[in-house]
């Protein structure tokens, strides 16, 4: 079984601008606020999390890479700079 892809069309509507979003199927876990929290937030009143910060950095787009690698739910993906 492939891992699931996040889908540009799906994506958060908190998300900025930018090559990295999070999509709906977000449940969530914190993962990607403990990796990189200077890249992701929770929007609590739905319960998921969205980029609120591009990476501009090699370190934050290292963090971003790995919260995207880790997230159990495939939900953050980095085709958001395509057009839908």
């Amino acid at each position: 079984m492939s891992p699931k892809i996040a889908n540009l069309k799906e994506k958060v509507p908190q998300n900025v601008v930018g090559r990295y979003y999070v999509d709906f199927s977000c449940i969530y876990c914190d993962l990607c606020v403990e990796i990189a929290p200077d890249i992701f937030k929770e929007y609590n009143r739905e319960g998921w999390a969205y980029v609120f910060h591009q990476p501009a950095t090699p370190e934050e787009e290292s963090r971003t890479l790995g919260a995207l690698e880790a997230c159990p739910t495939g939900s953050i993906g980095k085709d958001g700079d395509k057009a839908v």
